[in-house]
């Protein structure tokens, strides 16, 4: 059904009142009128229709693809550096590249999608770039050994370029991993109600623990003497076909799952009338971005209709969006969602603390190896049978990770995001703590489990905040008449500044611990630090996050 100019017209007030109304500058007779407008059931926001869990579960299959390969990273990228001759010195360089662009340049992705105007949507092709970058840096640090002797037969350049190709390809790789996040979370609030907000979030949880458990056990099998490995040469090799296989199918699978609403250019808007060509099909109201109107839609119209300007503030700052407007636009973000970023800060320096230097915990703390010793010598292979153990560690991590993502469900209408959000930081800083108090083998072991407990609390709880946040935005907007204050922020900018945490978070732990671990001279320290940093976490949840009733 297409509504004509002629039967749009008929709904609005008689042209005598619009000429009383232009004639007395009265912007109360105008304010009216676009009232009347904005109010009615055609312009009132469009609540998406309800998504079936199995298109929720398409969308997290992206989670799944992204947490198998990092899983594969971690347990080879160390061994990769180590067979290419890496020196040590630049060990903490290949770790703070990729963080450092991500905290800079994902703000800037974040606006980017939220102006983009391509007929696929506004966050997939964002997403089928960055992971197309991912299996682009797989290549390279998996397989850029073989690429370098090959292409290169002076053996004295063989391994400078083999340094430098596996160093890009571990800083590409984790570019594109930290930088998908974002655009990922943010797709699913554009497209989904809030109730299908949350129920996604904890199908991502749970695919990406399901994710993570299934590259560990993957990574930990002996492939260089299986078939494959002896007809590709390696298991570098076989892990690669075997990540790209699994990558590539979840991101097509997650990029056909839930149709996104192009974003409408304002000329196209000012020109097209409301037309539906189906009661409940998703997208197919013109003026519609992503489930609801575009602010200023009725406005524009009806101001066109009396011959005034139909540039919005809202335009304008879309139209001279640059990396200083956005970072003026971050740093005045109201400060329930400053002290939600800070504390997804502290959740992810202690996770990370902990997560990035566990196995050589287990190796040196636990098992009492060297990892300094000769290669045959009793001393590195006990510590390489620690390193084993932790793998182990962090497959139980990943699958207590995806059964709490479940249990939050049931959690959730008891405790409330506040509940979840203490009880993820205070189980990890308790666990931590008592890891570095008595580290045995079987304690340590059975503690990883609250590993996942705060890995599943830091990929929901903070994003269902900022999904009430933007709600309570929402219908504070319906109550003022459909007007709101000319931010500059949108959902993927907020998504993005969250997300940016992580990376700030890598930042803090690659400068700090090693100092840390340096001045104390054992690892021990570390675990320490990152209970303590738990601990301070829960204080802060409790205290200075913002939940909304």
């Amino acid at each position: 059904m297409t509504l004509t100019k002629q039967d749009f017209s008929a709904g609005l007030p008689p042209p005598s009142e619009l000429g009383i109304a232009g004639m007395d500058s009265s912007r109360g007779k105008e304010k009216a009128v676009l009232e009347s407008l904005a109010g009615g059931d055609a312009f009132g926001s469009v609540e998406p229709v309800k998504k079936p869990s199995g298109r929720l579960i398409m969308h997290s299959m992206a989670m799944l693809g992204r947490e198998f390969c990092y899983a594969v990273e971690a347990a080879f990228v160390t061994p990769v550096l180590l067979s290419v001759g890496l020196p040590k010195s630049l060990y903490s360089l290949v770790w703070l590249i990729s963080p450092i662009l991500g905290f800079v340049l994902q703000p800037v992705v974040g606006s980017a999608s939220d102006h983009c105007t391509s007929g696929w949507g506004k966050r997939r092709p964002y997403i089928l770039a960055l992971g197309i970058l991912m299996l682009l840096g797989m290549a390279l640090y998996l397989n850029g050994d073989m690429m370098v002797s090959a292409l290169i037969p002076e053996r004295g350049k063989q391994r400078t370029w083999a340094i430098v190709i596996t160093m890009l390809g571990v800083v590409l790789f984790d570019f594109a991993a930290d930088f998908i996040d974002g655009p990922i979370k943010a797709y699913l609030f554009d497209v989904c109600s809030h109730q299908d907000k949350e129920k996604g979030l904890h199908y991502h949880a749970l695919l990406t623990g399901l994710g993570g458990a299934l590259g560990y056990l993957t990574g930990a099998m002996d492939w260089g003497n299986s078939v494959l490995g002896r007809f590709l040469g390696s298991e570098f090799q076989v892990m690669f076909i075997i990540a790209a296989l699994v990558f590539l199918i979840c991101l097509t699978v997650h990029l056909c799952s839930i149709p996104e609403a192009p974003l409408r250019d304002d000329s196209t808007e000012t020109k097209l009338l409301l037309k539906v060509d189906g009661p409940s099909e998703y997208g197919s109201i013109e003026s519609v971005n992503n489930g609801y109107l575009k602010p200023g839609y009725a406005e524009k119209k009806i101001l066109s209709e009396l011959g005034k300007s139909t540039e919005t503030p809202q335009t304008q700052v879309q139209t001279r969006m640059t990396v200083k407007c956005l970072l003026k636009a971050i740093l005045s973000m109201p400060s329930h969602y400053r002290c939600l970023c800070i504390s997804h800060l502290i959740g992810w320096t202690a996770f990370l603390s902990n997560m990035l230097f566990f196995t050589d915990f287990m190796g040196q703390i636990v098992y009492h190896g060297n990892p300094y010793a000769p290669h045959n010598s009793t001393a590195y292979l006990t510590y390489e049978r620690g390193v084993e153990i932790g793998c182990w560690g962090m497959c139980i991590n990943a699958i207590s990770s995806s059964l709490y993502s479940y249990l939050q469900k049931a959690l959730l209408p008891c405790i409330g995001l506040k509940g979840l959000y203490f009880i993820g930081y205070l189980l990890f800083g308790i666990g931590t703590g008592f890891i570095g108090l008595f580290p045995k083998v079987y304690s340590t072991l059975a503690l990883c489990s609250l590993f996942g407990v705060m890995s599943s609390t830091l990929y929901t709880v903070p994003f269902n905040l900022i999904a009430e946040y933007h709600r309570e935005e929402e219908s504070q907007k319906e109550q003022n008449g459909g007007e709101a204050e000319a931010t500059g922020r949108g959902k993927g900018i907020d998504c993005a500044a969250l997300t940016c945490m992580v990376q700030l978070a890598q930042i803090i732990v690659g400068v700090g611990l090693g100092f840390l671990v340096s001045a104390a001279g054992s690892v021990i320290v570390v675990v320490i630090c990152a209970s303590a940093v738990a601990l301070t976490g829960c204080c802060f949840v409790a205290f200075f996050v913002r939940y909304v009733e």
